[in-house]
């Protein structure tokens, strides 16, 4: 309920500025259309409904941080201490990497990407994008890269669980590579320059991932070797 409130307080304002908020989403677009090229309405409710649906999406995004202190302060009790000095960094290092993420797909995808698919479209043709689908189009990638730019904290995370080890993550670059290839091709639009800008991001992220969790569970890492070594021992 709280989060949702402050969510809500969020909103008032982003819903009074809603249609200068869709402006300022609609700019890498409109700055790469051709000569005679617009965003429309196609539906007669759009003028009203998109910004209104972007001013809540942005109350969301702008009231992040405090939805996740509320769930923090849900799971807080139950953890250790040191658990809790763990955390406390990767929560606030994930809603900067998510936000991050954001303005680099507003400031370095969208322009590129917007310059590249409307310098394609055949002669004679004429770009008219649809307000509600570039929105929600605009609204994807901003979450999804928002999303891949939380793979160092994954990776920690992945690593502090122990469900997979640093020494595996380095000796299978290759298929993380392939993945993330894959997954860029699947969530971006349909262009290469879109997905290699997904693509390179995602991987110097997940190298980051690896030296993070060396720096961050070093400790660790030394515990589960010197176990492991154990058991090889014993089993010998």
């Amino acid at each position: 309920m709280r989060a949702m409130v402050g969510v809500m307080l969020v909103f008032a304002p982003c819903a009074y500025y809603s249609n200068r908020l869709y402006v300022l989403i609609e700019r890498p677009l409109k700055e790469k259309l051709p000569v005679g090229g617009d965003i429309v309405a196609t539906n007669v409710v759009a003028p009203f409904m998109a910004p209104i649906k972007l001013a809540f999406i942005t109350a969301a995004f702008i009231a992040m941080p405090w939805i996740l202190y509320q769930i923090w302060a849900f799971v807080a009790p139950g953890l250790y201490k040191k658990e809790k000095r763990f955390a406390v960094p990767l929560l606030v290092s994930s809603i900067i990497l998510f936000y991050a993420g954001m303005v680099f797909a507003y400031f370095v995808v969208f322009p590129l990407m917007f310059k590249f698919l409307t310098a394609t479209a055949p002669e004679g043709v004429r770009i008219m994008a649809d307000m509600s689908t570039y929105l929600d189009l605009v609204l994807k990638l901003f979450f999804v890269f928002g999303l891949a730019f939380e793979i160092p904290v994954a990776t920690v995370l992945l690593v502090w669980t122990g469900i997979v080890s640093v020494d595996m993550l380095t000796k299978n670059r290759g298929y993380v590579i392939l993945i993330i290839a894959v997954v860029a091709a699947i969530i971006t639009p349909p262009d290469a320059l879109s997905m290699c800008f997904m693509a390179l991001p995602m991987y110097l992220l997940f190298e980051v991932g690896i030296l993070g969790s060396r720096f961050l569970l070093k400790d660790r890492i030394a515990q589960r070797k010197a176990e492991n070594a154990e058991e090889e021992a014993a089993q010998s």
